[in-house]
């Protein structure tokens, strides 16, 4: 929609970002949904009064001047009219309209616009007014579809929400066609999308639910609604009557599969004779209108006619005269690309079809129900032909009301679809869709990963942010230090903004000591970490962005660019998953967890595969959580075998519950806000990988013990892939093997050895010194021992670095910090000779990945030294960047 077409300040919030935003929430979704439904209703209220209206003037006229001159001319000359107005404004418009929105929702480039509403009203009007035996509901299925797109493109939205949005609107136009909501969604369900989201199928509810009410209010002045729709005398089921309904099932499959065929044979034959849409639809209304001339009288009036047909007033000769000229020429009329469609025929086929079933009975038991055997063949022959059994057993109920139906509808039903499919296989519209080189698993397939992934299976966890409150000078510094080229911008732990190079363009003007709030992009669109790609890249599109912060809440908790969607595509494309490794058939399923209050800063896991020394590791990590005001994450994983499905294995939680449950009191006591989860997983490693993910851990506390050491790797499988792939900052903890070291025994005098080789997991290590020391009783206070290792060989050493390093963190931590410079030959040997001989209760060292895992002659070295110490050994690998 162009801007000129609405007024201009409405075009302005449209398209402003804040309205953006706010349309990808669900409650916009909801309102969105009403609004189709309401307009569906309205459409299908149009289209019925327009053919009614215009079917009289057909009938009148035809009495008044004979029906074989008006009947064939009215169809020729209207169906010129109607063929040359959909080939000119709209080819989209032509046919029953389900093939277009099925090729839409598998996101096939099919127009859905107001010109399609339009013209198809109009076409539609016309060619059933003017006598095809076509039906309405199709057209009113296609028009709500393409009303919801109209709406998606005058509002700000994403591919996806796009596409809920159309498949809600075919839900409100079937609902509003017959009034049949349950049946508007599941059709939806059924037939047009298969990958039905929670969001896709709420809007389809709304607004299947608000396009019946609203249908039925239009059509109804008093607000009085009668109990059912199609009301049919003598609704009555027995058990000795279900071999006929056997039969009438086995009648309604050979017949549907047969009329299927006959749709797809005809269409072929119309493609060959090649003719223009215009001629195309106007000699098969002449050719209809010949043989509708040609029959009784009753055949002229088509919704007389169905109406015959669905309640019984006709003899048993004239429904089967009426059967079969029905069955010819709707698949006349289809084949053409009238725009029309196939649902009320094929119910008012299967109605004719039950009553002749049911008059069979009568006349070999002298007794039977045919208005049953009526509702049931409706249901029957509409699943042979559309295969949706479901969705044909809930529109005849909806349209009737009476359980006593439900029953021999099922029976019919089921039998049907299995004759129908054992003759000829698949969907009428997937048939119709792959004669014209649409293929839609391929489609599918095509998107999947923009539909399927989200935010936080993509972004980068690990975020450089800016406080608020620095200069213009310090801002152009730390971009001068850093690879990236925006920052989001922080005040009290919250996301207020985002400064960029494009903020930066006229720094010159700008006075060097000017806040970075004067200058940063104020309240910055976001993306929550759920949000799907497809939304993501939207957002990055519409906005035209490099990068979006992700969001839990008001959390900042990663950030997102385009760099990192191409690589993710790239892995897809080589069969791999985001992180560059083999894809993951089963992930692992969530069998128990608890939430605590969302209230820190940030989170920290705490995989606890030992009840033993759980509340060891648990006061560790409530130490750091305390300083840093974070919550805390205890994850047990159970590992199942590789022939199982996590998600269907018999398991035990029993005793993990137990364990978690103490977690949870100790949280309590330390006024600390704990989260709880045992997840089942093939793979422990790959389990609290999605944890962290899905998690938004920062920090993990993991216990390395000398039983988890694994031939050919340095702390143990596990432990080594999470050295290598946790993106967030690791603490590794080997807990000391005496009763009276740290964290066990906090009441006396201790010694801490912190070995330091320079560097930023060095730096992180002393930065959580004040959590983890804090531990202790007050009257005590340990010494902290801050060591380096030179070399014996070579100059004399620089000592004054290490002092200075001792002073800051005697400062920070307001305990005794001891500068102790060794000269030895081996690092390890001399680490473990001081902390033996002065009984250290921890050796904390600051080591990077590449570190923990390098293997050197001597071995490797944090390795070395944990093994070799009785002290509780804390390992601290900083956040990944990779």
């Amino acid at each position: 929609m162009q801007p000129h077409l609405i007024p201009k300040r409405l075009y302005q919030w449209l398209i402003s970002s804040n309205f953006g935003l706010s349309t990808t929430d669900p409650r916009y979704a909801l309102v969105e949904a009403c609004l189709i439904g309401f307009l569906s209703a309205l459409a299908a209220l149009i289209l019925k009064l327009g053919v009614g209206w215009l079917g009289g003037w057909r009938v009148s006229l035809a009495n008044q001047f004979g029906a074989i001159w008006v009947l064939p001319l009215g169809g020729l000359t209207v169906g010129l009219i109607t063929g040359w107005l959909i080939e000119q404004t709209s080819p989209t418009a032509a046919g029953g309209g389900i093939t277009q929105v099925k090729a839409a929702l598998a996101r096939y480039p099919v127009p859905l616009s107001l010109r399609v509403v339009i013209v198809k009203l109009i076409g539609t009007i016309l060619v059933l007014g003017a006598g095809l035996t076509l039906g309405r509901r199709a057209p009113t299925i296609h028009i709500g579809a393409a009303l919801a797109a109209q709406l998606s493109n005058w509002v700000p939205t994403s591919p996806e929400h796009r596409r809920q949005m159309i498949a809600a609107g075919a839900a409100a136009g079937l609902a509003a066609g017959f009034s049949t909501p349950i049946a508007g969604v599941l059709f939806v369900v059924e037939e047009l999308m298969r990958d039905v989201s929670g969001l896709t199928l709420q809007t389809a509810i709304v607004a299947s639910f608000t396009g019946a009410v609203v249908s039925l209010i239009l059509q109804s002045a008093s607000l009085s609604f009668s109990s059912s729709l199609l009301n049919l005398p003598n609704i009555s089921f027995s058990a000795s009557e279900i071999p006929f309904y056997l039969l009438l099932g086995i009648l309604a499959g050979l017949l549907g599969a047969l009329f299927k065929r006959g749709l797809l044979f005809s269409l072929i034959v119309q493609r060959r004779l090649n003719l223009p849409l215009p001629w195309r639809i106007g000699l098969v209304g002449m050719i209809s209108g010949v043989i509708i001339a040609l029959l009784p009288p009753f055949f002229q009036d088509n919704a007389g006619l169905r109406t015959f047909l669905v309640t019984g007033e006709l003899s048993g000769d004239k429904i089967l005269l009426a059967f079969v000229a029905h069955f010819f020429l709707t698949i006349l009329a289809y084949s053409s690309n009238a725009p029309g469609g196939l649902f009320a025929p094929a119910l008012v086929l299967g109605s004719a079809l039950g009553y002749l079933v049911g008059d069979f009975e009568e006349l070999l038991t002298g007794t039977g129900a045919e208005s049953t055997y009526a509702l049931a063949g409706m249901g029957g022959f509409f699943t042979a032909v559309v295969r949706v059994p479901v969705t044909a057993i809930v529109i005849v109920f909806e349209l009737n009301t009476d359980f006593n139906i439900v029953l021999p509808l099922m029976v019919t039903c089921a039998v049907s679809y299995v004759v129908a499919e054992s003759v000829s296989r698949g969907s009428l519209y997937e048939h119709m869709l792959k004669a014209k080189g649409i293929y839609l698993h391929d489609a599918a397939t095509a998107q999947d990963f923009l539909s399927q992934m989200t935010a936080a299976d993509v972004m980068q966890s690990q975020v450089e942010t800016l406080p608020n409150d620095l200069t213009l000078e310090e801002v152009l510094q730390a971009m001068s230090l850093s690879s990236h080229r925006g920052f989001p911008v922080m005040k009290d732990g919250k996301l207020v903004g985002i400064v960029t190079q494009t903020d930066l363009a006229n720094s010159a003007k700008y006075s060097p000591n000017k806040p970075l709030h004067e200058f940063m992009t104020p309240r910055p669109i976001t993306v929550q970490a759920d949000a799907s790609l497809s939304d993501v890249l939207y957002l990055l599109n519409r906005y035209q962005l490099s990068r979006l912060p992700v969001t839990e809440g008001s959390k900042l908790v990663g950030i997102i660019t385009r760099t990192d969607i191409i690589r993710v595509e790239a892995l897809k494309l080589e069969g791999h998953d985001s992180d560059g490794n083999e894809a993951i058939p089963e992930p692992s399923y969530i069998a128990y967890q608890t939430r605590a209050p969302a209230i820190g800063e940030g989170r920290i896991l705490l995989p606890l595969a030992n009840p033993d020394s759980a509340t060891a590791l648990f006061e560790i990590g409530a130490a750091i959580a305390t300083q840093q005001r974070s919550e805390l994450e205890c994850l047990q994983v159970i590992q199942v075998p590789k022939h199982s499905n996590p998600a269907q294995a018999s398991i035990k939680t029993q005793y993990n519950r137990q364990l978690l449950r103490r977690m949870e009191r100790l949280g309590r006591h330390q006024h600390l806000p704990v989260h709880t989860q045992i997840r089942v997983a093939h793979d422990i490693a790959q389990a609290i990988l999605e944890t962290i993910r899905d998690r938004h851990i920062n920090l993990m506390v993991l216990e390395w013990t000398e039983d988890s050491r694994t031939p050919g790797a340095v702390f143990g499988n596990v432990v080594d892939f999470l050295i290598r792939k946790a993106p967030c900052e690791l603490v590794l903890v080997k807990l000391g093997d005496r009763p009276d070291v740290y964290p066990y025994q906090l009441d006396k005098d201790a010694t801490w050895l912190i070995p330091i080789a320079g560097g930023p997991n060095a730096q992180r290590a002393m930065e959580l010194l004040p959590g983890l020391t804090g531990l202790y009783y007050r009257s005590r206070s340990p010494v902290i021992w801050l060591c380096k290792v030179f070399s014996p060989d070579g100059d004399f050493p620089d000592y004054q670095a290490l002092e200075q390093t001792a002073q800051r963190l005697k400062h920070s931590l307001d305990r005794p910090v001891i500068p102790l410079p060794i000269r030895s030959q081996s690092v390890a040997d001399a680490v473990v000779h001081l902390a033996t001989a002065e009984t250290c209760d921890v050796v904390m060292l600051g080591v990077s990945r590449e570190g923990l895992l390098e293997q050197v002659i001597h071995g490797n070295i944090p390795k070395a030294i944990a093994k070799q110490v009785h002290s509780t050994v804390i390992l601290v690998r900083g956040a990944l960047n990779d």
